[in-house]
């Protein structure tokens, strides 16, 4: 199908930023629930992830490599973390508690390294364990090559399934043309392993020569959103566009999601990508956004503590710097609905055990929403 053009006009992008650049898209703002933002950690410069443990702390990950533990308000600084590389978009970045945290501690981490072939980095994923302040027993499970000197494109979010199944998102590193359409490249796919790192026997690829094995899917841009749906128990997952296209999809094993061959997006620059929205063999999103509002952070509402939101999902913009509520019907969006308008660029987003509404917000901290 053919999309027209947008009218061309000047914009920089950032390469420690968002790569997407819009204008404001109006949602309609009802007061279904009334509440108030507290700040939890304050003088935070960029919290990628938070887990919340068992005694209530809250560890958070910061892009530029610290890993700070914050309980009964006091924050500290986490010592023997892994040596990261902070370039562009790509730092210290997603964390994961194991399914049996409780039992085994084991963190699992997201985050930019320089091990490996070539010059620069790319996405690792690690697991450790937390004694005191000092991460012990670290262990890579996966690094996605080559390494790659650009600065956009790593991802990278980290989810359990009901099953016990690891998944990971890896962006295409702004390698579009090559990376996210080659199953037998790393970059623009979401991934599947056994907890310890181990390739699952039926994972979509094993018997695929030359393919990687730890691919569950492909055709990804750059994937900021990982989460369950929390009746199918189906990974969902949202990912920038570039001007234009950002998407919600529900992964499914072996599936193509198009990227770059069709696109709801243009180039920056206002030119076309591609004519095609849609491909015979190539997944539909459940949902895009044109203008782009640069998804991070993604989770569904089961809490008591918002009744009017339960199965909402809820998904923060670093674009338009707010918390946006999708209600959904039919794996369909029914309606939108802008929360916190302004508050800053919304990294994340996640529901604590306590039931609560957390958030983190780029140079300003970790909030929880509190119901009047």
């Amino acid at each position: 199908m053919q999309k027209s053009l947008l009218l061309p006009y000047f914009f920089v992008v950032l390469l420690s930023t968002s790569c997407a650049q819009n204008t404001d898209n109006e949602i309609n703002t009802p007061e279904t629930i009334d509440f108030t933002e507290e700040l939890v950690v304050g003088n935070l410069q960029n919290a990628w992830g938070m887990v919340f443990l068992p005694n209530k702390a809250i560890l958070i990950s910061e892009k530029s490599g610290r890993l700070l533990l914050n309980e009964s308000g006091n924050t500290i600084e986490v010592e023997n973390t892994p040596k990261i590389y902070n370039r562009g978009q790509g730092g210290l970045m997603d964390i994961e508690l194991h399914p049996d945290y409780a039992k085994n501690g084991l963190i699992y981490f997201s985050f930019a390294s320089e091990e490996g072939e070539g010059k620069g980095g790319n996405t690792a994923i690690m697991r450790a364990k937390l004694s005191g302040n000092k991460l012990v027993g670290k262990e890579v499970l996966y690094k996605a090559t080559p390494n790659s000197t650009r600065g956009q494109h790593f991802g990278s979010r980290i989810e359990f399934d009901r099953d016990g199944y690891l998944f990971f998102s890896i962006g295409e590193r702004g390698d579009r043309d090559v990376n996210p359409q080659d199953i037998s490249r790393d970059g623009g796919k979401i991934y599947r392993l056994h907890d310890d790192g181990s390739i699952p026997s039926d994972n979509p690829f094993v018997n695929e020569p030359g393919a990687k094995k730890a691919i569950w899917s492909y055709g990804h841009r750059n994937p900021q959103g990982l989460t369950l749906h929390p009746t199918t128990g189906v990974l969902w997952e949202h990912e920038h566009g570039p001007r234009g296209g950002d998407e919600i999809n529900i992964i499914q094993k072996g599936k193509n999601y198009g990227w770059p061959i069709i696109t709801y997006g243009i180039n920056y620059s206002g030119t076309e990508i591609t004519d095609e929205t849609s491909r015979p063999g190539m997944e539909q999103p459940l949902h895009q956004w044109t203008p782009s509002i640069a998804p991070s952070g993604m989770t569904f509402v089961t809490s008591d503590k918002y009744p009017k939101w339960k199965g909402n999902l809820l998904v923060g913009s670093l674009a338009f710097q707010y918390l946006e509520r999708l209600e959904l019907k039919d794996n369909k969006v029914i309606y939108r609905e802008k929360l916190l308008d302004g508050i800053g660029r919304v990294r994340n987003v996640r529901q604590a055990p306590d039931g609560y509404i957390y958030i983190s917000v780029e140079g300003k901290g970790i909030y929880r929403l509190v119901p009047k």
